[in-house]
């Protein structure tokens, strides 16, 4: 309890699946939470549940790939809180599963709007509340699949590469403000969107887990939490000499 206690946590695409993980991880351990989602019946949701329990979040609908939304939203999370302590970039789509030579521009420019630029807006609107005062902590949601290739998603392989390199380029150059820059890289987790890819999957989540788990060490699929753990890890004081890190959750697929 209490790892988070008088922080301002910022968590974008926090309305379900392992961004709602994380918010209500972080209320729990002490942070105000910043509930942000385009969904605002189910951003409204996350924060009915935290503060049920007692803890403190406040939603604020943003649509990560308009920087004019997200200039507006984090400057009146400043206005409210005083500043913005974390940083979660976990707001993501997958796109379409086309291979290079079959995609649109349109459909790698909608892909890259959310998974790329919303990082990149995001970023640069929280940043200056962290150089203000001299401390802050980022942690970008990427993927195995921003680490090593496959032959699915490849506009969303290529997204996500970019978020790796630019959590490396960010923590590279904000350093000297003791701004730490992280990166987590999921394989396959059992969120809301998952489970029903897997129940409609050629014999049940059963056979879902046994063919997504093959190269992994740890034979089952991920959950929520397991990702929001290693959130909690890099965003609070614990890691305070950890930055550029591209951290793998991922059962150990990474390791084979």
């Amino acid at each position: 309890m209490n790892r988070l206690m008088n922080k301002t946590a910022v968590i974008t695409g926090a309305a379900s699946g392992m961004g709602r993980a994380t918010a209500e991880l972080f209320a729990r351990e002490g942070a105000t939470v910043v509930v942000t989602d385009l969904n605002e019946e189910l951003g409204s949701d996350v924060v009915a549940a935290i503060t049920s329990k007692g803890g403190q979040a406040r939603f604020w609908q943003l649509n990560v790939a308009r920087e004019d939304d997200v200039a507006r939203v984090y400057q009146e999370v400043g206005a409210e809180f005083g500043t913005i302590d974390i940083l979660i970039n976990c707001a993501g789509i997958i796109g379409v599963d086309k291979p290079t030579h079959e995609l649109s521009e349109a459909e790698w420019d909608s892909l890259f709007a959310v998974d790329v630029k919303g990082v990149f807006f995001s970023t640069k609107h929280a940043v200056p509340y962290m150089i203000r005062q001299n401390a802050g902590s980022i942690v970008n949601f990427s993927s195995i699949y921003g680490l090593t290739g496959n032959e699915e998603f490849t506009a969303y392989h290529v997204a996500k590469g970019a978020v790796t390199m630019q959590t490396k380029q960010d923590a590279a150059v904000y350093g000297k403000y003791n701004i730490r820059v992280n990166s987590v890289h999921p394989s396959t987790v059992l969120t809301p969107l998952v489970e029903g890819i897997a129940n409609a999957f050629p014999g049940g989540i059963v056979q879902y887990e046994k063919v997504n788990t093959a190269n992994q060490s740890i034979r089952r699929l991920g959950v929520p939490l397991d990702v929001a753990y290693a959130v909690l890890y890099l965003a609070s004081d614990e890691s305070a000499w950890v930055t550029g890190v591209n951290l793998p959750i991922d059962g150990g697929f990474m390791a084979r």
